[in-house]
C-alpha cells in the first residue's frame, strides 16, 4: 500500500476526482490549503495600492491505495491536473505498512 499526497490547483479538483474514480480510487481526503512553491506568489493591485499575495490557494488530496493502483492513480492525477504552467502542483508517495478499519478491525488492503 502507498499513500499518495497531491497538491493541485483548486480549479482542477473536479477533473482530478473524476479521473481517480475512473481508475477505481474511491476513498480520498480533500483539504483546502494555502502555500507556494517556486512561483513565490504574485502581486496584485487593490484601490491603487500594490500588495503581494504569497500564499496561494491550493487543494491537497490524500489517499492510500493498493500497490497495483499506484501508477494508474498517479497518471490520472498528472493528466487531469496539468496545465503546463507554473503552479500545477506536486505528488508525493509514501509507503504504508498497515491500514486498519476502526469499525470492524479489518486490516491491510481490505481496510481501504
Amino acid at each position: 500500500m502507498q499513500k499518495i499526497e497531491a497538491v493541485i490547483q483548486p480549479s482542477k479538483l473536479d477533473a482530478v476526482k473524476d479521473a481517480l474514480l475512473e481508475v477505481g480510487i474511491e476513498g480520498m481526503t480533500i483539504l483546502e490549503a494555502r502555500g507556494h512553491g517556486r512561483q513565490k506568489g504574485h502581486t496584485e493591485f487593490y484601490r491603487g495600492r500594490e500588495y503581494t499575495v504569497d500564499l496561494l490557494p491550493k487543494i491537497k488530496l490524500e489517499m492510500v491505495v493498493p500497490d497495483e493502483l499506484v501508477e494508474k492513480a498517479v497518471q490520472a492525477i498528472v493528466s487531469s491536473a496539468r496545465t503546463g504552467k507554473i503552479g500545477d502542483g506536486k505528488i508525493f508517495l509514501s509507503k504504508i505498512d498497515e491500514a486498519i478499519r476502526i469499525r470492524n478491525d479489518e486490516r491491510g488492503a481490505s481496510a481501504l
